[in-house]
């Protein structure tokens, strides 16, 4: 199983290879860490909240972990 620390990492390093300015699916993250990936994805979104991304959907922001169907995250402004 893959722990809260490993996800945080990997959102952190895809965050920041990104930049503030551009943004990733939570998919790229869960893919990364594993083969059967979907699993994931509530746990990728809720540590994505605990450690501060800003989650948009359509342009607008949105809570990881109650907003339905695809989203971006991004590092917040001045990070």
């Amino acid at each position: 199983m893959t722990g809260d620390a490993e996800i945080a990492r990997v959102l952190r390093n895809l965050a920041k290879e990104r930049g503030a300015e551009r943004s990733f699916c939570p998919s790229e993250a869960a893919r990364s860490l594993a083969a059967d990936w979907r699993p994931l994805m509530p746990e990728v979104r809720r540590i994505a909240r605990e450690i501060g991304l800003v989650a948009t959907q359509r342009g607008q922001e949105v809570d990881p972990v109650s907003a339905r169907g695809p989203l971006r995250l991004r590092l917040p402004p001045g990070d």
